[in-house]
């Protein structure tokens, strides 16, 4: 009896909230202190990336940049009499070589067949191989200095990085080509980017776009291996097309990094420098481990100090409570409790009947604000929601068809900008007005965003599902296309539509996605029309696709 007393008490509930209270702000503390931590050392950590990768890609770019250097000057004060002294060639190229070694594995000079005329070093395994079908070749005998795509030399057997220069004669033809090949794994070339590590498990990428390639890496499993196809890696698609900074994303791993992408402009590579998130935010797990350690004393302590606190407080009530029960007991005569005055707990009871009677009045109000838009009074997304579902399922059972149409205004916000969020109120509720004398009462019209409508088309047969979408989505076009009146201002308005035509079998998701995408393109068509697509299957323009002469908004 006195457990389920305890258990009922009012200072235990108080004591509960008390403790779920100093839990609730422990938890807030500890999600804001998390939130600012990453935030912070987010910064600093994508910070120190970016300085990392422009060290590392302006040190990939100075050696491309030499090397290139090094063709063209070689290119143009190679003697051209030597074209037809193989060995005086290549006595030439090293002495030129001795002098300035960068490319490891050596230099050749190939004819326009590509065909080896000279090495050095001497590569005896060069003999007999063509050159030809090689991009740098290509490039260079066309008359232009070119970086090839790394790739397995032909003679190396090992990943490569070409390039090539034209040689000229003294009006300006392309007689030969000049050759210099250097091995990725060459000590003084990539050996930074491929060994260096930042942190623990941090490391460096050097990426082709061009080739969509992995030139370098710090995984050597990486090396020459092509770049994930588009829409596995959406920040690595972005720096794919041309971004350059730093930003979150998940690895071909699954593992969450800050990347920083840097270009390299000699050739058109990006470096990207990778820290594990793991690793980056390891002092916000740590503040996270101290906040939860130290929150369990805190907690008892609050507990045992709000109870001796709340039972001193609540002593004359327990009194008059144990008054009252002795007196229901028949163990004292029935009188008035020792309480002089009305306090709290009286006037809660007298407003808690008065309270009672009103809840009923305002149970219906309650639904329907919960259910429809306050603006407008269509059906809100909750309601939407619900009715689309049951026509998924009497689609199902009957296997008839249903139109979903997507609508959203075209020259809202000018309206809302010149005339104030009133006048959009008015505007919008114009707006549902006119689309509600559009729809049969059967169908549902509902408001789900600032000027985004949906209606819902149920029980439509297969023949007639594309008419009927097409049919209500000319009405509305046609209904805003009157201007409408506000504060005495003429506001024109349009409406882009996007319609899908669905059966049992789909979801309700995947219709309004379909629907939002085909308003999109019917945007980006021109507005004022509207665009078809079947179970977000291939989009038609549904606003007479061949008509030029389609409204505008």
């Amino acid at each position: 009896m006195k457990l389920q007393r305890v258990a009922n008490s009012i200072v235990t509930r108080l004591v509960l909230i008390g403790v779920f209270i100093v839990v609730a702000g422990t938890a807030l503390r500890f999600a804001v202190l998390t939130e600012f931590l990453r935030e912070d050392i987010g910064t600093l950590a994508a910070s120190q990336q970016l300085a990392l990768a422009k060290y590392v890609a302006h040190d990939v770019d100075q050696k491309i940049v030499e090397r290139e250097q090094l063709l063209r000057r070689l290119a143009k004060a190679l003697p051209r009499e030597l074209l037809s002294q193989p060995d005086a060639l290549r006595a030439w190229l090293g002495e030129h070589y001795e002098m300035l070694p960068l490319f490891s594995y050596g230099m050749f000079v190939a004819d326009l067949n590509g065909a080896p005329i000279a090495d050095y070093p001497y590569r005896p395994e060069r003999v007999g191989i063509s050159y030809a079908k090689r991009d740098y070749f290509q490039s260079a005998r066309d008359g232009f200095a070119y970086i090839g795509k790394p790739a397995i030399g032909l003679a190396a057997k090992e990943p490569i990085l070409p390039m090539a220069t034209p040689i000229r004669d003294r009006g300006g033809k392309v007689i030969a080509v000049l050759a210099g090949i250097t091995t990725l794994a060459t000590p003084g070339f990539l050996d930074l980017l491929q060994t260096s590590r930042i942190g623990e498990s941090g490391s460096f990428l050097l990426i082709s776009p061009r080739d969509q390639l992995f030139v370098a890496a710090g995984d050597p499993a990486m090396v020459l291996k092509p770049t994930p196809p588009a829409g596995v890696n959406l920040f690595h698609d972005r720096a794919m097309a041309g971004f350059r900074g730093t930003g979150v994303t998940v690895n071909a791993k699954g593992v969450e990094e800050i990347s920083a992408m840097v270009s390299v402009p000699s050739a058109g590579w990006f470096v990207v420098a990778r820290l594990p998130t793991s690793e980056a935010f390891a002092t916000v797990a740590r503040a996270q481990n101290f906040v939860l350690k130290y929150s369990v004393p805190v907690i008892t302590f609050f507990v045992i100090l709000g109870t001796f606190g709340f039972v001193h407080c609540f002593r004359p009530l327990f009194r008059a409570a144990d008054h009252a029960d002795r007196m229901t007991r028949g163990e004292i005569p029935l009188e008035p409790l020792p309480i002089a005055r009305n306090d709290e707990v009286g006037y809660l009871t007298a407003s808690f009947n008065r309270l009672l009677a009103k809840l009923s009045d305002t149970q219906i109000e309650l639904d329907r604000m919960a259910h429809h838009d306050l603006l407008t009074g269509l059906p809100n997304r909750l309601l939407l929601s619900d009715r689309l579902q049951q026509a998924l399922e009497r689609a199902r059972r009957h296997h008839s068809r249903l139109a979903v149409l997507f609508l959203d205004l075209d020259g809202f916000k000018p309206i809302n900008d010149a005339l104030g969020h009133e006048a959009g109120d008015e505007v919008l509720r114009q707006v549902a007005r006119r689309l509600t004398g559009v729809v049969r009462s059967s169908d549902t019209l509902a408001r789900v965003g600032g000027d985004e409508f949906i209606i819902v088309l149920p029980d439509i047969t297969e023949d007639d599902a594309r008419q009927a979408g097409s049919a209500v989505a000319e009405k509305c076009i046609e209904a805003m296309a009157r201007p409408f009146t506000v504060r005495n201002t003429i506001c024109p308005l349009g409406v882009s539509i996007g319609v899908v035509i669905g059966d049992g079998a789909c979801s309700a998701h995947d219709l309004l996605l379909a629907a939002d995408q085909a308003m999109y393109r019917a945007k980006d068509a021109g507005r004022g029309r509207y665009i078809i697509a079947d179970n977000a299957v291939s989009p038609v323009d549904g606003n007479r696709a061949a008509d030029t002469d389609a409204r505008k908004a």
